[in-house]
């Protein structure tokens, strides 16, 4: 498997629970221990309760800071 590139301003608003854990190359178990821990809280959305990240949130557990609005 060819090692891709990550384009981090290419990725949606809401991430999944498998494209979190792929950004932050955990399993897709540890990114769910986060959300019960309050580490990456996350939004449930549909009538299954499917989890999603906010990006921004993600970043910041990657140590990059949103930019500041202009």
């Amino acid at each position: 498997m060819p090692d891709k590139k990550l384009n981090l301003e290419a990725l949606p608003d809401l991430l999944t629970v498998r494209e979190v854990a792929e950004v932050l190359r955990v399993s897709p178990l540890t990114i769910k221990r986060w959300g019960k821990r309050g580490k990456l809280p996350a939004i449930r959305i549909n009538s299954r309760g499917d989890r999603r990240y906010r990006k921004e949130a993600v970043l910041w557990l990657l140590g990059i800071q949103p930019k500041e609005a202009i």
